[in-house]
C-alpha cells in the first residue's frame, strides 16, 4: 500500500523533538526507519512523521477501504476500517501458534521480529521544487534526510498539500491531540525554570520533549509489559502482542502493519500460553488476568471514561487490576488519562530526586510506599499541576542513550584545547573509559 502525500502542520521544534518524545519510553511503536522519519501506527492508521525547525510533517498510509466517516472527537471516537485476517476460520490459532514456534525456537534470546532492510543514504535524492507554486511530495518522492541529531531538513521548502485533503481536518486533529499540540510547552518551560534551576539547567538541551495522549487500552497493557524490563524489549514484546491479538491494518514497504489489541481479544483463554511462548514471562498472566477482570466488570469506554475521574480516584482503580502497581498506574494517569499531576517514580527518578532536590533520600536503602508518595509531593508543590511533564523531562534527560551524548559533549567542552605531551610520556594505543589514549610513562 502506497503512502499518501506529505502534508504539514505549523510546530516549532522547540514545541516538540520527535526524536526524543517518541523514544523516551512513553509509547513503544514508533521506529525510525528512515534516519529523521518515523513510522507507527496511531488511530488506525500508519503514519510517517518528520520535522523542520518551524513545521511538522506527516504522511498517512490509508488501510484499504478506509472509512468516509471518521471523527476526530479526542481521536478516541475514530473508527476505521481495517483488513482482517481471512486466511481460514481458524486464523487466530495458526497465527499464535506459527508466532509460538518461531519465537519458542530461539527462546528468550529473540526479543523482536526481523525488520525490512531499509534504503540507505546513497539510495535518498533531493526533491527540487518551484518557488512560489503548490509544492507537494507525492507518494512515490524520496525525501533526502539530513542526518543531524536535530532532525533539520535542509533546503526544503514546502507548501500545503491542496490537493486529497478531504480527510485532512481530521488527520491533523489526531496529530494535535496525540502531541497535545493546546498546549504551549514554551511557556511550560519557562515557568518550571522559573521555579527550578535544576530544570533549567537540563532542559536548555531537551527542548520539546511532550507528553503523549495515548489510547489507555494500549497504554495500560504496554506498561503491564514494562515491568522489569527496558525499553527495547518492551517494543518487541508490545510488536509480538500485536501481531499475535492486534488486526492487520496495511502492508507497507514489505511490512504489515497492526492494530493495538481490543481487550476483548485479550481475555480469551489461550492468552497466558500463547504469550509466554512468545517470550513474556509472567507479563503473561498480568495481561490475560487484567484483560478478564476489564471485560467481566466493565463496559468497553471504561478506561476512557477514566479521564473524567479524579486523579487519587483513577489511580485507585487502576490499582486493582492485576500487574499494576503505583508507578504503572501514574504513568496511564499520566500518559493517557489526563492526570498531568502524576508523577511515575522508578529507581532512574528515585536517584534524580536524591541527587538533586531531597538528600534525605540519599540514606533510604529501598523505594517504600511512603517514600514513592513523599517524591510526588515533593515534585507536584514544585512544578504545579502538570508536575508529571517536567518529571518526564528530566527522565528523559537521564535516559543513558541521551545522557551519554551530554557527558561526552561536557568532557569535550571542559578539556579544552589538546595539551602537549610533557617530558617522559608517549602515548599508547590503548583507550581509556573516556575514550582519550592513555599515557604511558617511560621507565
Amino acid at each position: 500500500m502506497a503512502a499518501c502525500t506529505w502534508r504539514w502542520i505549523p510546530c516549532k521544534i522547540t514545541e516538540l523533538r520527535l526524536d526524543k518524545t517518541l523514544v523516551c519510553g512513553q509509547s513503544f511503536r514508533w521506529k525510525e526507519r528512515t534516519p529523521g522519519i518515523w513510522t507507527g501506527v496511531l488511530a488506525g492508521y500508519v503514519w510517517n512523521l518528520r520535522q523542520s525547525d518551524t513545521q511538522l510533517f506527516y504522511q498517512v498510509v490509508l488501510p484499504p477501504h478506509h472509512a468516509d466517516n471518521i471523527t476526530a472527537d479526542k481521536y478516541a471516537g475514530i473508527t476505521v476500517k481495517t483488513e482482517p485476517f481471512q486466511i481460514t476460520d481458524n486464523t487466530k490459532t495458526v497465527t499464535h501458534a506459527k508466532l509460538v514456534e518461531k519465537h519458542s525456537k530461539k527462546r528468550s534470546k529473540i526479543r523482536t521480529f526481523p525488520i525490512k532492510k531499509e534504503r540507505n543514504d546513497t539510495e535518498m535524492i533531493d526533491k527540487s521544487l518551484d518557488q512560489g507554486a503548490t509544492q507537494v511530495l507525492d507518494s512515490d518522492s524520496v525525501v533526502k534526510v539530513s542526518t543531524q541529531t536535530d532532525c533539520h531538513y535542509q533546503n526544503e521548502k514546502l507548501e500545503k498539500d491542496i490537493t486529497d485533503t478531504k480527510d485532512t481536518p481530521e488527520l491533523e486533529a489526531i496529530l494535535q491531540d496525540y502531541f497535545r499540540l493546546d498546549v504551549n510547552l514554551t511557556d511550560l518551560y519557562s515557568t518550571w525554570s522559573h521555579s527550578d534551576p535544576v530544570f533549567k539547567r537540563t532542559a536548555t538541551d531537551f527542548t520539546g520533549i511532550r507528553i503523549l495522549r495515548q489510547d489507555p487500552v494500549e497504554n495500560l497493557f504496554s506498561f503491564i509489559c514494562s515491568s522489569n524490563n527496558h525499553i527495547s524489549r518492551i517494543s518487541g514484546m508490545v510488536e509480538r502482542l500485536c501481531q499475535a491479538y492486534g488486526t492487520k491494518v496495511t502492508e507497507y514497504e514489505g511490512e504489515p502493519y497492526f492494530s493495538f489489541p481490543s481487550v476483548k481479544s485479550l481475555s480469551g483463554c489461550d492468552v497466558e500460553d500463547t504469550l509466554r511462548g512468545l517470550g513474556f514471562g509472567y507479563r503473561a498472566k498480568y495481561i490475560g488476568l487484567t484483560a478478564k477482570y476489564i471485560q467481566e466488570n466493565h463496559s468497553d469506554r471504561w478506561l476512557m471514561g477514566l479521564r473524567n475521574l479524579p486523579y487519587n480516584e483513577t489511580k485507585s482503580e487502576l490499582m486493582k487490576l492485576c500487574g499494576v502497581g503505583a508507578k504503572v498506574a501514574d504513568c496511564v494517569c499520566l500518559m493517557s488519562l489526563d492526570k498531568l499531576e502524576a508523577v511515575p517514580v522508578d529507581t532512574h527518578v528515585w536517584q534524580i530526586a536524591a541527587r538533586d532536590y531531597m538528600p534525605k533520600l540519599k540514606q533510604a536503602k529501598s523505594l517504600t510506599d511512603k517514600l514513592y508518595a513523599e517524591i510526588g509531593d515533593h515534585f507536584r508543590e514544585l512544578w504545579g499541576d502538570k508536575a508529571g511533564w517536567a518529571h518526564t523531562v528530566l527522565f528523559t534527560a537521564d535516559l543513558k542513550k541521551f545522557k551519554d551524548k551530554t557527558d561526552t559533549k561536557e568532557k569535550v567542552l571542559k578539556a579544552g584545547p589538546k595539551k602537549a605531551k610533557t617530558k617522559g610520556q608517549k602515548r599508547t594505543k590503548s583507550l581509556d573509559n573516556d575514550g582519550g589514549k592513555k599515557a604511558k610513562k617511560i621507565s
